[in-house]
């Protein structure tokens, strides 16, 4: 759970962590440098009630996440924004999932958005193409560690804070791994006025360059499937328009038959 003076909310978001309703999870919160004394407060709260907090500079949002699991212990993670809310009910079902198959790497579901927004945040079946023009995919959903570790982590060297977990996806594809999606909700999604994705958001085009740039093999890949795939519709149209002149060029000539009366 990476917290930058949210201390106002990170109280919230500890609390539906005990949700879950299982005795194997274990909760990190990393203070990224926070400036205001609420959260210095809550953080020294937590640590009085035995969770663990990792204080350090500020890093950005990858830095903090990324200090957060090279501490945990856990085999899978799910990253928890400090002003959001994790539910629980799903989590047991996508456990048995990934030790159901073991190229599943990530599982993810919906989320119930409140503040400014009140509506259920729909993600829908996993599409990798989609993926390549957008992220769709929250950050909180349920991965394994390996793909953390294969991945290097977050990438803190994105132009724009926001959006590492966009690059993230779109890396654990490239390694193979599979996703799964689960029609249920995993957190309520904090919608403000002014956040951290408003203002990425604002910066879309130096995001896509560097996406675009880092993993260009796989958007090669996908530009030349899609070519394949016109070229062969081009084809296609071409001989069903040959066959259509044929059929038409024959019919005429029977039609021509039928009608011709000899003197």
């Amino acid at each position: 759970m990476p917290c930058f003076n949210h201390g106002e909310f990170v109280r919230e978001a500890v609390d539906s962590v005990p949700a879950v309703g299982r005795g194997d999870v274990e909760l990190i919160v990393v203070d990224d440098g926070s400036t205001d004394a609420r959260t210095a407060e809550e953080m020294d709260k937590l640590e009085g009630k035995g969770i663990r907090v990792i204080r350090q500079p500020n890093r950005g949002l990858a830095g903090a996440r990324n200090a957060g699991i090279e501490a945990a212990r856990g085999e899978y993670i799910f990253p928890l924004d400090a002003d959001d809310r994790m539910r629980g009910e799903w989590i047991d079902k996508a456990i048995r999932i990934m030790e159901s198959d073991a190229a599943i790497g990530v599982v993810y579901g919906d989320a119930q958005c409140f503040g400014t927004r009140t509506d259920r945040w729909r993600v829908g079946t996993f599409d990798a193409e989609r993926l390549l023009d957008a992220n769709y995919i929250h950050a909180s959903a349920l991965y394994r560690k390996e793909i953390w570790e294969q991945n290097g982590g977050y990438d803190g060297m994105m132009p724009v804070q926001g959006m590492e977990d966009w690059d993230f996806w779109l890396s654990a594809i490239e390694r193979g791994w599979q996703f799964a999606y689960v029609p249920e909700i995993f957190f309520d999604y904090r919608q403000a006025a002014s956040s951290m994705i408003s203002y990425a958001k604002r910066h879309a085009e130096a995001i896509n360059e560097f996406v675009a740039k880092k993993h260009g093999p796989m958007y090669r890949n996908a530009w030349m499937r899609l070519a394949r795939e016109r070229q062969s519709a081009t084809r296609t149209a071409r001989r069903l328009g040959t066959l259509l002149k044929v059929r038409a060029g024959q019919g005429l000539n029977k039609s021509a038959r039928m009608s011709w009366v000899p003197d």
